[in-house]
């Protein structure tokens, strides 16, 4: 299979992949922080609680911040460092097996379809907008947007040769995608919060 087009973005891909992962993981780790705070401090107001609709406090105490049992934040503390991981290994020139991509894509959509999930709760059911779980939401879309059309552009994921050059020219373009990404979300919240009354 050829990967000239792999080999031609590891390093920037790598670089990226490091950056997004160390910000995941510095969003995951101050919202583990401000958990702890309130495990401690009962009642007491967490420091990214801004108002009523720019909040942490009720995405940590609710439910749904708790998905599996425990704090979500601790998922990302898990999760970042492996990302960050094969970031530095891509600089490092580490060439990765297909299955090795295929489920690490796989890890992504999770990913993506639990931050969907994320975004859907805190804009429709506690109507609030967390500011670090939206850094969380801000890494996962372009890391998403990444992975999957590095596999298809490479053919690791075989759709055939048409969607592969559009994968490869869409690659170039994946700045672009993730605002068109982020616009939806925030269309979306400004539809049934109506943020900007809230901002000005």
């Amino acid at each position: 299979m050829p990967e000239t087009a792999s080999t031609r973005s590891s390093i920037p891909h790598g670089v990226l992949t490091v950056i997004l992962g160390a910000i995941g993981l510095l969003a995951a780790f101050a919202l583990t922080l401000e958990k702890f705070h309130l495990l401690q401090v009962p009642g007491s107001v967490p420091s990214c609680d801004f108002s009523l609709l720019v909040q942490c406090g009720a995405n940590l105490n609710s439910p749904q911040g708790a998905i599996f049992g425990f704090p979500n934040p601790v998922i990302g503390l898990m999760a970042w460092p492996v990302v960050i991981t094969i970031g530095v290994a891509l600089l490092g020139g580490v060439r990765f097996p297909r299955w090795f991509w295929l489920g690490y894509n796989a890890g992504v959509v999770l990913a993506l379809a639990f931050v969907v999930w994320l975004i859907g709760t805190s804009i429709f059911a506690l109507a609030t907008l967390c500011p670090w779980c939206m850094v969380t939401w801000a890494v996962v879309i372009p890391l998403f947007w990444m992975v999957t059309l590095e596999n298809l552009r490479t053919g690791r994921l075989p759709l055939g040769a048409a969607v592969r050059r559009l994968s490869d020219a869409a690659y170039g373009w994946i700045p672009l995608i993730t605002l068109l990404s982020y616009l939806v979300v925030a269309v979306i919240a400004q539809l049934r919060l109506d943020v900007i009354s809230h901002v000005f």
